[in-house]
C-alpha cells in the first residue's frame, strides 16, 4: 500500500472520528445535538438544565415539552423534531417563572432554570453553589 494512499485511508478515519465526537459531545440528554442544550418548555417559558443540583421536587405541575434542536443553522431543515415531554414539577422556594424540576418522577426529575446570557437568578445561582 502507497504512502498517499495509507495516509488517506488515516484522514478518513480521523475525519469519522471527529465528526462522530462533535455528535455525541455536550449531548446532556436532551436534544441529542452537538450544540443543542437540554431544554424543556412549559407555559411558554423555556428552561436549560441546570446540571447536577441539590433541589427538592413540589407539586406537579402539567407537561413540559422539549422544543427542537435548532443546531444547524437554517440548513437544510433537518433539526430534530420537538415532542418528547416530561412531567414539570414545581422547586421548593422557587418560583415556577424561574425554575422547575423535569421527569417521570420527583424522584427522577431534572433541575432546569431559565437564564439570560448563560447567567441564573439569583435563587437559581444560590442553589447551583449551594450544590
Amino acid at each position: 500500500m502507497s504512502w498517499t494512499r495509507r495516509s488517506a485511508g488515516l484522514l478518513m478515519a480521523a475525519a469519522m472520528v471527529t465528526s462522530v465526537a462533535a455528535c455525541t459531545a455536550g449531548g446532556g440528554g436532551g436534544g441529542g445535538g452537538a450544540s443543542c442544550v437540554a431544554q424543556y418548555t412549559y407555559q411558554d417559558i423555556t428552561y436549560q438544565d441546570v446540571g447536577n443540583v441539590k433541589f427538592t421536587p413540589g407539586k406537579k405541575l402539567g407537561v413540559a415539552t422539549e422544543p427542537p434542536c435548532e443546531d444547524t443553522g437554517g440548513r437544510g431543515g433537518s433539526e430534530e423534531p420537538a415532542g418528547l415531554t416530561g412531567t414539570a414539577y414545581e422547586v421548593d422556594g422557587i418560583s415556577p417563572e424561574v425554575a422547575i424540576a423535569v421527569g417521570d418522577t420527583p424522584e427522577t426529575a431534572r433541575f432546569f432554570a431559565v437564564s439570560s446570557d448563560s447567567e441564573f437568578p439569583p435563587e437559581v445561582q444560590r442553589l447551583i453553589d449551594g450544590s
